[in-house]
């Protein structure tokens, strides 16, 4: 079995797609902003096989001028293109005569140039199986023809004379000819399109053993030899796709959460116009700002807020919690939840292509086209096989014409070793298993940004944990509203809602006005607090003590376990804010289990020392450190780098975005600010923090699979290639030989499906608070929590 799997149209629509494809306009407006004057894009290029394509279009892409880089997915057959935007337009706006245009022309062009027709996703991809259906049918008709190749090879087996034997070999042909030609063009159009455009794939060496060993037989049959191969060419052919249609099976099967992580976004929604009239209009036509109708039963197609109704709603998409949470005015609903028991009218907050489910798929999408240690091995051994395999066939067929002189001999030799020496057992090393892994986790509630990120998690040798929000619930609650002056709290919930520190956001549900202080300008310093200014001057800060008192601590309280925040006017104190939160579910678990997997782990906090020490001693951990600026958890992580370690940072708020980034590997959770979930590496949406070490042994379970992988995939080369060189291997035992080693591959990595005790991590109660979505602030619920 190859590496290589059918693309996903017909021969018809791979030429329509040539002839056409997407124009520079419409790649612009499904590409999106990255930063920097940088935009991606993903397309769907169906002509993607195998190592060797992705060596070429990874390598060609990015010399088209203004391509930055290019990624190319196996199994999706999706690349991910970046390339510059100098003109800076909108992602709606038209692109005519724009630097953009110019450089997306280019890269349409350079597509077509390689032989690899691109489209744009959509288009019901996800639905019927067109490459399952043409694989079926070839392998149906090969098989059909084999069988009756063999009937008639029997018959010449047995001691036909010589007029029946040719007569009968004849026969064969003719059998074999047209089933060549129709299950065969799987193989031959992907190696005519590969040899026409300059370049081989898999494909090539697979297509001409098959068609010298129905040349050898057809030479065979015109010159009455006495031995011809009809039923070893059709059988050889049936036996190859036999190993591709498993190999599409099981790549299908390892894929299966990102396919069904798609099929929860409906086909569009009902919208409500300003005259009250309703429109059906498909997910893609749905802008923000729009009204949606929700009815029960139905799946909310794009991230949204109530305006009004009140219902019950299945968030596990979310939450991985079975039990459904209420709704009301007000409350945010992410893309592919599921609406229980009431009509909602919902104002479309996201587009789809932005919304929380399509980011979902694209990161475990990503989990595969990461370019980790282990990838670039397996890429590289794939991008050199094509020359390598043709140069062994040639040096076997010489070598056995000078030693035997059998031209017959030494040309079928040299088909076994075309081939058996496919690498597919090594193309499939990695990708199959950073799949299956991505699924297993995402079944567990955890996404993965990339594929290298589960060979670095794998690596970890030391877990840095932030407090609010991550060792925490992040919902804490006001314990002192009593204590304080209303005139004082008032101001100091109105300054807090401009923050997303969840601190500012328990005070702002004390907030009743429902608006930012009036005319004043509102500055955020991460980690540090809020600064509000007035039109008259006057300068009140919400913070961190040195932060609101210029550096004073004016005889506050520094022993209270509770966490501060202090509110000041031009820098004398007003009032003083304490809060207590709930420890994260999950917490004391997971910090006992990483122990168990020895990893050393500590809290990196800017609370004040007291409720750090307190919470660390809950924990059990020794390792704490109190007040730490963003900077310095940065810092902390290179120290920790330098000295040979590599670190994990869990963080979820805006100042844990830089420490994020800077660790060997990162992850928040799902209600982690915008910035920060972008800079981690690893998502977690429930809201245990077991998450976290259920990861780490997923990701060295994945490992230890490649390591076994690389292993089995070198014993069999070890093994066939020698044999094959030497004459102990026919074409037909190469296909078994070489179709075996694949799904032995495929099989082992299969494994890490099988559920194991890391998976059976406490659930406990269900979160009685609507769930947090990335980037939004969290729905009101009608029930609290405890402090």
């Amino acid at each position: 079995m190859s590496c290589c799997a059918a693309g996903t149209e017909s021969a018809a629509e791979l030429e329509a797609l040539k002839s056409e494809g997407p124009s520079a306009e419409e790649i612009w407006l499904s590409s999106r902003p990255l930063g920097d004057g940088m935009r991606q894009v993903d397309l769907i290029v169906p002509g993607v096989h195998c190592g060797a394509c992705i060596a070429l279009l990874e390598r060609e892409l990015p010399r088209t001028p203004g391509v930055d880089h290019a990624r190319v997915n196996l199994s999706t057959r999706r690349v991910s293109v970046v390339f510059e935007n100098k003109a800076g337009a909108g992602s709606a706006a038209p692109i005519s005569g724009s630097h953009a245009e110019t450089v997306l022309t280019a890269l349409a062009e350079k597509f077509k140039a390689l032989g690899y027709p691109a489209h744009l996703p959509g288009g019901g991809e996800e639905g019927a199986d067109p490459a399952f259906r043409e694989l079926l049918k070839a392998l149906a008709v090969a098989g059909f023809a084999s069988m009756n190749v063999m009937l008639l090879s029997v018959s010449v087996w047995s001691g036909a004379d010589d007029t029946t034997r040719d007569l009968f070999h004849w026969i064969s042909a003719l059998i074999a000819a047209p089933a060549l030609a129709y299950s065969g063009r799987i193989f031959f159009r992907s190696a005519w399109d590969a040899l026409s455009h300059g370049h081989a794939n898999m494909d090539v060496p697979i297509s001409l053993g098959v068609i010298l060993a129905y040349a050898m037989s057809l030479y065979e049959t015109i010159t009455h030899g006495e031995h011809a191969y009809f039923d070893a060419s059709v059988t050889l052919l049936f036996f190859l796709l036999a190993g591709r249609t498993l190999d599409h099976m099981m790549r299908e099967k390892a894929r299966s959460a990102v396919r069904n992580l798609v099929r929860l976004s409906p086909r569009g929604a009902m919208v409500i116009r300003d005259d009250g009239s309703r429109d059906y209009l498909a997910l893609d036509e749905i802008e923000p700002g729009m009204r949606l109708a929700i009815a029960p039963g139905d799946r909310i197609p794009v991230d949204g807020r109530v305006v009004s109704g009140r219902s019950d709603m299945d968030f596990a998409v979310v939450n991985g919690e079975s039990a459904p949470l209420p709704v009301e005015t007000g409350s945010l609903t992410p893309a592919g939840t599921l609406n229980l028991t009431g009509s909602l009218v919902l104002e479309a907050t996201k587009s789809a292509r932005n919304s929380f489910l399509a980011e979902m798929v694209s990161m475990m999408e990503a989990a595969e086209s990461g370019r980790a240690g282990y990838r670039r091995i397996a890429d590289r051994a794939s991008a050199i096989y094509a020359p390598v395999v043709h140069l062994l066939a040639l040096g076997t067929f010489a070598g056995w014409m000078m030693a035997t002189g059998d031209w017959r001999m030494a040309m079928m030799t040299a088909v076994a070793v075309l081939i058996i020496t496919c690498p597919c057992a090594l193309g499939l090393a990695v990708p199959v298993v950073q799949v299956v892994a991505a699924g297993r986790l995402f079944e567990n509630g955890i996404m993965v940004k990339d594929g290298s990120a589960m060979e670095r998690l794998a690596q970890t040798d030391h877990v840095v944990f932030d407090k609010t929000g991550t060792l925490t619930r992040g919902r804490p609650q006001l314990v002192n509203a009593a204590a304080v002056a209303p005139e004082n709290l008032a101001i100091a919930a109105r300054i807090a809602r401009a923050s997303r520190h969840p601190l500012s956001q328990a005070l702002a549900s004390h907030d009743t006005a429902g608006e930012l202080m009036p005319d004043f300008d509102i500055i955020e310093t991460p980690g540090e607090g809020v600064e509000a200014i007035s039109p008259e001057g006057e300068v009140y800060r919400l913070g961190r003590a040195m932060f609101a008192l210029d550096g004073h601590n004016q005889g506050l309280d520094q022993a209270a376990d509770a966490s501060q925040v202090i509110l000041s006017k031009n820098g004398v104190f007003m009032d003083v804010f304490l809060f207590s939160d709930q420890l994260r579910r999950g917490a004391i678990q997971a910090v006992a289990r990483l122990a168990a997997l020895g990893l050393d782990a500590e809290i990196l906090s800017g609370d004040r020392e007291a409720p750090v020490r307190a919470l660390a001693g809950e924990l059990g951990l020794a390792s704490y450190v109190a007040g730490v600026r963003p900077r310095g958890k940065v810092d902390r992580l290179k120290a920790l780098a330098e000295a040979g370690g590599k670190p994990l940072m869990v963080g979820d708020g805006l100042n844990d975005a830089p420490a994020l980034s800077a660790a060997h590997v990162s992850m928040a959770p799902a209600s982690a600010a915008d910035v920060g979930r972008m800079a981690a590496d690893f998502v977690f949406l429930h809201d245990s923090l077991e998450a976290v070490p259920l990861a780490i042994e997923v990701s060295r379970k994945a490992g230890s699979l490649i390591r076994q992988n690389f292993a089995l995939a070198i014993l069999y080369n070890c093994i066939a290639v020698p044999a094959a060189v030497l004459g102990h291997a026919t074409p037909l035992i190469a296909a078994l030989a070489m179709s075996s080693s694949s799904v032995i591959v495929v099989l082992n990595s299969l494994r890490l499906r099988r559920k194991t005790r890391i998976e059976h991590f406490a659930r406990g109660a269900v979160s009685r608070i609507t769930p947090a979505l990335p980037g939004e602030a969290r729905a009101e619920s009608s029930l609290r929590t405890s402090a």
